[in-house]
C-alpha cells in the first residue's frame, strides 16, 4: 500500500532516463524527516548530515533491493536507523556510572543548531540516559508519532514488545526528571 508519492518516485527511479529526477524528489520529499529521526538519535548536527548522506548513498546502490511491501518511507526510515545505529556503534556514546551524562551531552549543549530551554535540555539529558532502544523507541514515537506497526517493521520487532519498550522509557524519563527538579529545589 503505497502512497501516490511513492508511486511517482519509484516509476521515475525504474526509468534510466528519469532516474535522477526520481533520486531528486526521494530526497526532497524524505530528507527533512529523515535528518531528523537521525538527529535526535546522535544528538549532533555534523553527524546527523554524515549518517543521512550515508542514508542516501545506501538507498542509492540499492534503490532496486525495495520489493514495495512496505512504504517507502519505512524502507528508508530503516535503512537511516540502521545508519545511526551503525554510526553510534562506533563512536560509542558513553554514560557514566554515576548517571552523569558525558560526551553526547556536552555536545548537545555546545552545538550551535541546538536550541531549547531548560525543559528542553531536561527532557533531551532523560533521552540520552536511556538504553539503547529504549532510547530509539521514544524517539520514533515520541518526537516522529510513528505507530508501532511501522516501528515494528522498520525495527523488526513486535509491537508488544515496542509499547512495553516505551512505557518503560516513558517512566525512566519521569523518574528521571523528578528526580533532577528535586535536585533543583535543594
Amino acid at each position: 500500500m503505497k502512497s501516490a508519492s511513492d508511486e511517482n518516485i519509484l516509476l521515475l527511479l525504474r526509468n534510466s532516463a528519469t532516474f535522477e529526477q526520481g533520486f531528486a524528489l526521494l530526497m526532497q520529499t524524505f530528507q527533512e524527516q529523515l535528518y531528523w529521526h537521525i538527529r535526535r538519535m546522535v544528538n549532533d548536527h555534523e553527524d546527523a548530515n554524515d549518517v543521512l548522506q550515508n542514508t542516501f548513498i545506501k538507498v542509492f546502490r540499492g534503490y532496486n533491493t525495495f520489493e514495495e511491501k512496505s512504504k517507502l518511507y519505512t524502507w528508508l526510515y530503516r535503512i537511516a536507523t540502521n545508519e545511526s545505529l551503525t554510526f553510534l556503534q562506533k563512536k560509542k556514546t558513553s554514560i557514566s556510572i554515576d548517571g552523569e551524562i558525558s560526551g553526547a551531552w556536552n555536545q548537545l549543549q555546545a552545538d550551535a543548531y541546538f536550541d531549547g530551554d531548560a525543559a528542553q535540555l531536561l527532557l533531551q539529558n532523560a533521552v540520552e540516559s536511556l538504553p539503547e532502544k529504549q532510547k530509539l523507541v521514544f524517539n520514533m514515537r515520541y518526537y516522529g508519532e510513528m505507530p508501532y506497526e511501522e516501528m515494528s517493521t522498520i525495527l523488526d520487532t513486535s509491537v508488544g514488545a515496542l509499547k512495553a519498550s516505551f512505557h518503560h522509557a516513558v517512566k525512566k524519563i519521569e523518574r528521571f526528571v523528578q528526580e533532577h527538579k528535586a535536585d533543583e529545589l535543594n
